[in-house]
């Protein structure tokens, strides 16, 4: 169901278990109330992906992803034809006596033999109710696809010319994200709403932690988050995530945990860095880091 407030859309994310800030759920209301995409940005692990599978979920509608890659097209982001199920119609229609090269042509490039792409999808209505697309890390696209894309978000339509143009009975509702490695053009930007999602402070990494991981104890939880919030102060390569976050204390939890060690620690810190630079550095300071996060755990900043 739409939310008819913020107080709402607030609530309602934190009920399917995503703890977000007021001004998250200030966007996410805009988005959903004006009909305009929403461009997340922020650093990998912070939750933007997860937030759009939760609108999903909240509206009771199909989520459609378009995962973005370094050389992305329109093949695989709009349509393509079946051309093995063309080229057996071609076989038939000859077999048949048919001649008439215009409808060989009519009859192939039809309806019945498209295949349809994430972004002509989300064109598509079910039961009356519009699909939630994620463009998911647009960034890593290239900006000949943004500039398509531009027209696509103005219009709510695609035009095929063998089949003409389909336009949207409801508009998608549509969620961009980047992680930044490069700067999304200014003519994209204009067309959508935009939030930064930040790292989350200490209690809300906490609140998630005990959300996303059940069953962990109290006392390791905190001592996690403080360890990982220390971490971040740190000049790595790249910094854990909210999901490193989670997919270390599920693996304390599985080792049966209930507190931070420094053996422990440098054990399992594959679970939460992904950079051999990264775990070497960090071993070489997690005493310091433990003494640290286990002080912070009792009284976080």
């Amino acid at each position: 169901m739409m939310p008819s407030t913020v107080e709402e859309t607030l609530a309602s994310l934190e009920a399917h278990r995503y703890i977000a800030d007021k001004g998250l759920a200030v966007s996410v209301f805009l988005a959903l109330k004006l009909g305009r995409p929403l461009l997340l940005e922020g650093e990998p692990g912070v939750g933007k992906t997860e937030i759009v599978k939760v609108l999903a979920d909240m509206l009771s509608t199909r989520l459609i992803r378009l995962q973005c890659y370094e050389g992305l097209d329109v093949s695989n982001a709009v349509y393509e034809w079946d051309y093995a199920r063309q080229m057996m119609q071609i076989r038939l229609l000859e077999a048949s006596g048919e001649r008439e090269a215009a409808k060989v042509r009519h009859e192939v490039f039809s309806a019945e033999f498209l295949l349809e792409r994430p972004l002509l999808q989300a064109l598509r209505s079910v039961n009356g109710k519009a699909p939630v697309l994620l463009i998911d890390e647009l960034d890593r696209a290239d900006e000949e696809f943004e500039a398509f894309l531009l027209e696509f978000l103005s219009d709510w339509q695609i035009t095929i010319p063998e089949v003409g143009t389909v336009k949207a009975e409801k508009p998608p509702v549509v969620v961009i994200t980047s992680n930044r490695t490069r700067e999304i053009h200014d003519a994209l930007k204009r067309r959508c709403l935009y939030f930064w999602i930040n790292y989350p402070s200490f209690e809300k990494e906490y609140r998630i932690v005990r959300e996303k991981v059940p069953g962990v104890p109290e006392k390791l939880a905190r001592q996690v988050v403080a360890f990982v919030q220390e971490l971040r102060k740190e000049d790595l390569y790249k910094a854990p995530g909210v999901a490193e976050t989670l997919d270390w204390a599920a693996s304390l939890l599985a080792l049966d945990a209930t507190r931070l060690e420094p053996g422990l620690v440098e054990e399992t810190l594959g679970a939460l860095l992904k950079y051999q630079d990264d775990v070497i550095k960090t071993k070489s300071m997690a005493h310091d880091l433990l003494e640290r996060a286990q002080s912070n755990a009792l009284s976080p900043a």
